[in-house]
C-alpha cells in the first residue's frame, strides 16, 4: 500500500495503515515480543501465509513492524514492534478493552476466559 497525495487529515492515513481485519491482531500478537513468520501464523487463528506476509510487508513499509533477518542456516527471520508500531499498540489496547467490555456485555464471557483475558 502506498501513502496517498491527499488527505483530510492524519487519522485518515493512520486508519489507511491500520485497516482490515489482520493488521490490529498481527501489532498485537507483536506486542507481546518478536516472533518468527511460523509462530504468528500460529498465534492468528484463520490468516493464511499470504494475507500475514502481505500485511506484514505494508506495516513494515510504513515503519511500524521491523523484520530482522538472522545469519546461518536454516534462515531465521523474526518481526517485532519499532517505535511508531509500539505507539500505534497503544491504540490498539483500548480497542481491545472497549471489545472485553462489549463481549461482557453480551454474555461472551466463555470467548475472553479461554483466550485468557480475563478469569
Amino acid at each position: 500500500m502506498k501513502i496517498r497525495d491527499k488527505y483530510t487529515c492524519p487519522l485518515e492515513l493512520t486508519h489507511d495503515i491500520t485497516k482490515g481485519k489482520w493488521k490490529p491482531i498481527i501489532l498485537w500478537q507483536l506486542g507481546k515480543g518478536a516472533m518468527s513468520l511460523a509462530r504468528l501464523e500460529k498465534d492468528i487463528i484463520g490468516i493464511t501465509q499470504k494475507m500475514l506476509l502481505e500485511h506484514l510487508k505494508e506495516l513494515t513499509d510504513f515503519g511500524m513492524v521491523a523484520k530482522h533477518t538472522f545469519e546461518g542456516y536454516p534462515l531465521k527471520v523474526e518481526y517485532s514492534l519499532t517505535e511508531r508500531g509500539k505507539k500505534i499498540l497503544e491504540a490498539v489496547t483500548i480497542m481491545q478493552s472497549v471489545g472485553i467490555d462489549l463481549m461482557k456485555e453480551n454474555g461472551m464471557d466463555d470467548i475472553l476466559k479461554a483466550n485468557g483475558l480475563i478469569e
